[in-house]
């Protein structure tokens, strides 16, 4: 530790820390609008200057040194503070009383308290720019721009999406999209990092605007005179008579403006933030504290909320009468799903149901589903959508390494110093983790390799970019490591004292030479080499992949080769290292954890453990099953066969997200009853006799699990809309309805309950994951987690690692002459999978409003295709009819849809093959004929899209240029500290 003296009081510091975060942590002051913790140095604004043995320095540009003696309330630094923010006020027109933004928390009314500022020494000046208003969600006012940087910042360096400048040279300096461009038609993809760190109101939420404040509802031309009044007493009575007047005006809002915590109901990053609420209006989401993303959001979780006060939200159970649907009461729902659950066990045995829940709601309501199941019904039929996707990538790591969840945490990818990506589409399915390899990759020299079959913008940045035959990575991966073993470039040591099996996995890698790798996939044998290279040179490797390896007929084996290459190469057991299958939706993972699995209890505890079953058998008072039950593929085989009766399926739209949906919606027709729970009447919703309304994460209490095995807490933003029930409550209520005796008030005593049984939760509590607490599992009964994983053992008896021999199969469904070009299938920015809540947000919708097939340049030119050709794709399953949107970051005669449609589902094209391993669909290795139809439309994305800009990457704010303007000159005298993150 260091010794600074600080204002005459010596403190402790860090080395390496940086002078403003230790007068922050230690509770001094000293004013700073540009700097934020999560940015660095900005160094725009000149405010936070402080005197250092007798120099002038910005404090957060200097790191501390030992003997350091600071001194931040010297006349020469308070001048020099006080200068530097008369400036800032020059390009801000301070009226907060009438501003949204006074919530307490703008840094420039905050800053101008603290300084005790009076009477602006230089007037403000107006810009000579207009409002720019052409993003759905937010809007940016020049006038109010104080030019800190801090969105440009945000935008290159953390989110890195490249947008954001400022024109430092021009006489009028302002927020450029893009150089110029309107924010609209710029590559802004609306993630929210600009206005989330804007410390005024220059960048605004259109939905905080008019709606947070008790006056700024009022006309414009009110408003403008209201601010007129404040300017004109101004001079007389001074800013600080204005501010408590505004401060008076922030305080009451406090009381009718709620800020409650919750986790993103999107993807598996696990973002958390803040949700601003007025009544029900969602004014904002605030980002700032989360575990897993800081002031990180995409688009979805930062403005994608438009469903929670959708005009069809569900609001009454229904039951079917003929081919029409009636609402119901609960108690009638409720009476009717009793009584034909009971006909059907009592006519055909426990086993003649089945049960899905849903990696959208909570860990405490998936574990309530297998326990109605198993307890209540005595069945093991039960499922979550993991089997869709990341059942192979859990199963490839069970095999060989121990625990089926990521080995480490996003902050070891972002450490690594090299990322393999395989088959994920990062930036668009996983948007912040994405950002948080483009900035270490641009900023502290990490390497990138992408394996694809599609140009994605993770790609595009890559140092290497391969793009493999469909299906072929096992084949590459394996004679990568075979290649390492051959040449003695294995980890050796690492093998030897971690890792059993070696002889067994090095004999299983005969077949994949160099040579027969190169002829199967269609890499060269010179780019596998330096693929090799480039992972053994590497001090520390992180593979990340997803649905691109999962939906392969050898999804699991693929996911087991990926490790064995982390095993061969040492890079397990270190922060930076490890293996990440991107987890696709929210709680998918926590799904799996807490037990909807055919054969496994809560904890991956296997159902035909007597000891385990005895456990559980105890706290439950039950006798349990003891085989495994059938996963949600078999229960489609099984209804088609006539021994499976009913289903219960929670929030998964199963007719169109599983693989062959005109096979799956048939068998559905064919139950005997069927229960759907949902918060809209789905295409699911169609089939089922009863439907029962759900209620959305914003609207109750549990917990979530991330794809790094992050257990968090979401509270209650907003009460259930009237008729709905959250989710917990109704599985309780059936269960009830059935005789069960369970009486849970809150989710908090369901996770006590896991806790008790389940050793891999035994130190989890809604005490421990207070506010933004999180843990990542296993948590020992004294709360202590591992972010990362076996840094002292494997998750074995012996402690060691195995290596999991695989062979290559081949693939399915490929093409041939009439089935001629090759289909892949994924996710889109914008919307996620089948946008049952995205095309709820209008913006969203705007953005891009329906889906498209991707076709390359080269298909295009000899089909004679262009952006908006409606063409007709035909597999052997089915047929859907759909625009091309010509773009090259496909190739040749592959095709690419997302899944982004209820009315022209992909998956009406995909079959039913699977990976044997986990009946995972083989949703990618389809093949399709494609008719050109004569029709014409529009490009199915508008021109305001993202993709349709033109980013203009720099280094951050570049705030060197700033210093060179002519008419700048730091504040005060003797400055000598200039330094930026470059140097």
């Amino acid at each position: 530790m260091l010794k600074v003296a600080i204002d005459g009081v010596v403190q402790e510091a860090q080395p390496g820390e940086l002078l403003i975060d230790l007068i922050n942590r230690t509770g001094g002051s000293v004013p700073h609008v540009c700097y934020h913790p999560q940015l660095g140095p900005v160094q725009t604004c000149d405010t936070c200057m402080v005197e250092e043995n007798g120099r002038l320095v910005r404090a957060c540009a200097i790191s501390v040194a030992d003997g350091m003696s600071i001194s931040t309330k010297s006349a020469t630094a308070s001048a020099a503070q006080v200068e530097a923010f008369d400036r800032i006020l020059s390009n801000h027109l301070l009226y907060c009383t009438v501003c949204d933004n006074n919530n307490g928390n703008c840094t420039v009314h905050n800053t101008t308290k603290l300084l005790a500022i009076e009477h602006q020494r230089i007037p403000f000046r107006s810009k000579p720019y207009e409002v720019d208003n052409t993003n759905p969600f937010y809007r940016y006012d020049p006038d109010q721009c104080i030019l800190c940087g801090r969105c440009v910042e945000a935008c290159q360096n953390v989110e890195v999406n490249e947008t954001l400048s400022i024109n430092w040279e021009d006489p009028n300096p302002r927020v450029l999209w893009d150089g110029g461009s309107t924010i609209g038609e710029s590559s802004c993809v609306s993630c929210g990092h600009c206005v989330t760190v804007c410390p005024c109101n220059a960048l605004m939420e259109k939905s905080m605007l008019g709606h947070a404040g008790f006056l700024t509802s009022l006309r414009k031309s009110a408003l403008n005179g209201m601010i007129d009044v404040v300017k004109g007493v101004e001079p007389e009575t001074g800013y600080g008579a204005i501010l408590q007047v505004s401060e008076a005006e922030s305080a009451m809002r406090e009381h009718r403006i709620r800020k409650t915590k919750t986790v993103c109901t999107y993807c598996g990053v696990g973002c958390s933030f803040d949700v601003w609420t007025k009544d029900r209006h969602i004014l904002k989401v605030a980002p700032e504290h989360g575990p897993a993303n800081g002031i990180s959001t995409c688009v979805k979780g930062k403005f994608g909320w438009g469903h929670i006060n959708s005009a069809d939200r569900l609001t009454t159970p229904l039951i079917r009468e003929g081919n029409e649907f009636r609402s119901a009461t609960w108690d009638e729902a409720l009476s009717l799903i009793a009584r034909r659950f009971s006909e059907l066990k009592a006519a055909n045995g426990p086993d003649c149901m089945a049960f899905i829940s849903s990696s959208k709601c909570t860990n405490e309501e998936s574990y309530l589903m297998q326990k109605l199941a198993r307890a209540v019904i005595g069945t093991n039929n039960v499922d979550n959508c993991s089997r869709y996707c990341q059942a192979p990538a859990t199963a490839g790591l069970f095999r060989t390494v121990g625990y089926g969840g990521d080995s480490g945490s996003i902050s070891d990818i972002e450490a690594a110093d090299l990322v393999l990506i395989i088959g994920s589409n990062t930036a668009e399915s996983h948007p912040v983790i994405a950002t948080r390899v483009k900035s270490s990759h641009k900023l502290n020299g990490q390497k990138l390799i992408v394996s694809d079959l599609r140009e994605n913008e993770m790609a595009r940045r890559a140092d290497l970019f391969i793009h493999p035959k469909p299906g072929t990575d096992l084949v590459w991966l394996n004679a990568i490591s075979r290649y390492l073993l051959d040449n003695g470039l294995a980890h050796s040591k690492f093998l030897e004292q971690w890792v059993n099996g070696l002889d067994a996995y090095r004999k299983s890698l005969e077949p994949f030479t160099m040579e027969a790798a190169s002829r199967i996939s269609g890499l060269s044998e010179e780019t596998l080499q330096t693929v090799a290279h480039m992972i053994v040179e590497a001090k520390s490797v992180c593979i990340l992949w997803a649905m691109g390896v999962t939906q392969h007929s050898q999804g699991s084996d693929t996911s087991t080769a990926i490790s064995n290459l982390l095993l061969i190469t040492g890079n397990y057991m270190r922060p930076g290292t490890g293996a990440y299958p991107m987890r696709g939706h929210n709680n998918v993972q926590g799904a799996s954890d807490h037990g909807s699995m055919p054969n496994d209890l809560p904890g991956y505890q296997s159902v035909d453990d007597p000891e385990v079953r005895a456990r559980f058998e105890k706290a439950w008072n039950v006798p349990l099953p003891s085989t495994t039950g059938l996963d949600n593929h078999q229960m489609v085989e099984a209804i088609h066969a006539g021994k499976l009766k009913a289903m219960y399926v929670i929030g998964e739209e199963m007719s169109i997200v599983d693989s062959n949906a005109n096979y799956v919606s048939a068998a559905f027709e064919k139950l005997d009853f069927f229960v759907v729970q949902d918060i809209f009447f789905s295409n699911t919703c169609r089939y089922a006799d009863v439907v029962l309304p759900g209620a959305p994460s914003l609207e109750k209490e549990g917990t979530f699990t991330s794809t790094e095995r992050r257990i968090q807490r979401l509270y209650q933003v907003l009460d259930p809309l009237e008729g709905c029930r959250p989710d917990w409550k109704i599985i309780q209520d059936v269960a009830s309805s059935l005789g069960a005796r369970w009486n849970y008030q809150h989710p908090s005593e369901v996770m006590d309950e896991i806790a008790s049984l389940t050793p891999l939760f035994a130190g989890v509590n809604y005490e421990r994951l207070e506010g933004y607490k999180s843990l990542q599992w296993p948590v020992a009964a004294d709360g202590t987690d591992e972010p990362l994983l076996y840094t002292k053992r494997f998750a074995f008896p012996d402690g060691k690692a195995r290596l999991f021999p695989v062979s290559w199969i081949g693939v399915t469904d490929e093409p041939n002459a009439e089935f001629d070009l090759h289909l892949n299938n994924g996710r889109l920015l914008e919307h996620f999978h089948e946008g049952n809540l995205t095309y709820r947000t209008e913006g969203i919708r705007e953005k891009v409003p329906d889906t498209f097939v991707e076709v390359s340049p080269e298909l295009a030119e000899e089909r004679g295709i262009q952006s908006g050709t409606w063409v007709q794709l035909v597999s052997r399953y089915g047929q859907v009819r759909v625009r091309a949107l010509v773009t090259d970051r496909v190739q040749g005669r592959e095709l690419y849809m997302p899944m982004n449609s209820v009315e022209s589902p992909v998956n009406r094209l995909t079959s039913s093959h699977t990976d044997p391993v986990t009946n995972t669909p083989a949703y990618k290795e389809a093949s399709v004929h494609m008719n050109v139809l004569a029709e014409v439309g529009e490009n199915p994305l508008p021109r305001i899209n993202s993709r349709f800009g033109h980013p203009t990457p720099q280094n951050g704010v570049e705030v060197e240029r700033k210093w060179k303007r002519p008419d700048y000159h730091p504040p005060g005298n003797g400055l000598v500290q200039l330094q930026t993150k470059s140097q």
